[in-house]
């Protein structure tokens, strides 16, 4: 089969290890082709949504709404914080350096 000799034992795991390697390619090209379709299926249902005007489904946190003249706004002015900034203590003594 496609010009091996499976009956050579100096090349017999060569061939078991390209045979074993194929296969978990195999394996990991399925599962990227399933997971993009899944992805894509996903896209198109939430736009479909959106375009139905059911905009709840695709809002994540109870800070944004949804303004048809405006569309998505958030009370911050649409900006999503990343992380709070550290509050910057009065009577801190400044580091000595060595």
């Amino acid at each position: 089969m496609f010009g091996l000799d499976w009956s050579n034992p100096e090349t017999l795991w060569l061939n078991l290890t390209n045979v074993a390697l194929g296969l978990v390619i195999l394996a990991v090209v399925l599962i990227m082709a399933s997971g993009i379709v899944i992805d894509v299926v996903r896209q198109r249902a939430a736009r479909r949504q959106a375009e139905a005007g059911d905009v709840t489904a695709m809002l994540g946190d109870g800070h944004s709404f949804y303004d048809p003249h405006l569309g998505l706004t958030m009370a911050d002015g649409g900006e999503p914080e990343t992380e709070k900034p550290k509050a910057a203590k009065k009577d801190a003594k400044p580091r000595r350096q060595a």
